[in-house]
């Protein structure tokens, strides 16, 4: 008996604590933690009357121990594992499907905690462990080479849904392959840079030492070249790698197969990334799809090479991997190489980017997925 009322005065002492007539969470709109920054959950915190170092402790079970509910955040009590439960949530993606490629490439399609699905790859190479990762579940963007260009944007993903896609490719890599993560690309579901505030904090805990403490130059975003959101990195002052979809360095042709063109124009393009490039060091890489009698001539070439040489960069030459929603081919091999050969030849640092997971439908362009109506 004295045991009983020894523990009924400690819980109310604690709910004393954190306030008096606490409203049940499914009469509370609940906030996602992983929403809230360091300090912001330590304000919450000493507001609940609870030291301001617990947010550090929840901060390292978010973002570097992954942890996916409350009841795993061992080093905290009890009691302040039940308010955090009853005042928060947490909203971790989960493995919804597996595709393993003839070529070893891993394609994860994740669910979302309002079943919208994403996609993201896990690319093993001989030097290089590569995790492809989404932004948004959908696009807007429309390019007409791409299958996610073919579904609507659902809704924008939030750094929570990004670095889960990281850990959990992260986990098969090292299953699969005994290996870790090498790099990062934001080359997955959706355009990053219009998801602008979630993809930079994303990246910032992919990056920081309260997160996974990967070197900004191990990844890269990748943009279909939206002018403003590129200046505004600069502006930022964000660190990481810079991949421009270029595909036509002609204005006429871009639009046709990217409208964003008809909004960010080359020359707005250009105007951005020489902001970018007067202070970033890194080389900008441009991402060039080469499509059969499109841009595939020598006068593509040149105005390719005409566009790039004022920026410190190198070219990616993207197979293009066929959709059923589009009709383009890719060029033969001899095409490829005199294209190569007359960029190569006047010192442009090029190179071709075989496809990998085709027979899964995981290579460049092709993300959509069976079970997503387009």
């Amino acid at each position: 008996m004295a045991y009983l009322i020894l523990s009924c005065l400690c819980v109310n002492k604690f709910s004393c604590k954190f306030g008096k007539n606490k409203m049940s969470p499914l009469k509370k709109q609940l906030t996602d933690i992983r929403q809230l920054s360091i300090t912001e959950l330590s304000e919450k915190l000493t507001t609940a009357g609870e030291a301001g170092y617990r947010a550090k402790q929840i901060y390292e079970w978010l973002w570097k121990k992954n942890a996916h509910t409350f009841e795993n955040m061992s080093n905290l009590p009890l009691a302040l594992r039940k308010w955090l439960e009853e005042n928060f949530h947490l909203n971790p993606i989960k493995i919804h499907t597996k595709q393993l490629s003839s070529d070893g490439t891993l394609k994860l399609a994740f669910s979302l905690w309002d079943s919208h699905i994403i996609e993201g790859v896990l690319i093993p190479e001989k030097d290089r462990m590569t995790a492809c990762i989404s932004s948004q579940a959908g696009c807007s963007l429309t390019c007409s080479f791409c299958a996610t260009g073919y579904l609507k944007l659902k809704r924008n993903l939030n750094a929570g849904e990004m670095v889960d896609q990281v850990t959990f490719l992260n986990k098969e890599a090292q299953n699969e392959y005994g290996a870790t993560l090498t790099n990062i690309v934001f080359m997955g579901m959706g355009e990053p840079l219009l998801n602008y505030v979630n993809v930079t904090r994303a990246i910032s805990m992919i990056t920081s030492a309260e997160g996974l403490y990967m070197s900004s130059k191990r990844v890269t975003l990748s943009t279909a070249g939206i002018a403003k959101m590129i200046t505004r990195l600069a502006d930022d002052k964000f660190r990481c790698k810079l991949a421009v979809s270029l595909h036509a360095a002609d204005d006429v042709k871009r639009s046709k197969i990217m409208p964003i063109n008809n909004s960010n124009s080359l020359k707005a393009l250009s105007d951005a990334l020489h902001h970018f490039c007067t202070w970033s060091d890194e080389k900008v890489t441009f991402e060039y799809i080469l499509l059969n009698n499109f841009n595939d001539s020598e006068r593509d070439a040149e105005l390719l090479l005409n566009f790039i040489s004022p920026f410190p960069s190198k070219v990616n030459i993207i197979e293009y991997n066929p959709i059923k929603q589009f009709n383009g081919t890719k060029p033969s091999v001899e095409g490829t190489e005199k294209f190569m050969n007359f960029l190569f030849r006047r010192g442009v640092n090029v190179k071709i980017r075989r496809s990998r997971g085709k027979d899964i439908a995981a290579a460049c362009g092709q993300l959509a997925g069976n079970y997503i109506k387009p």
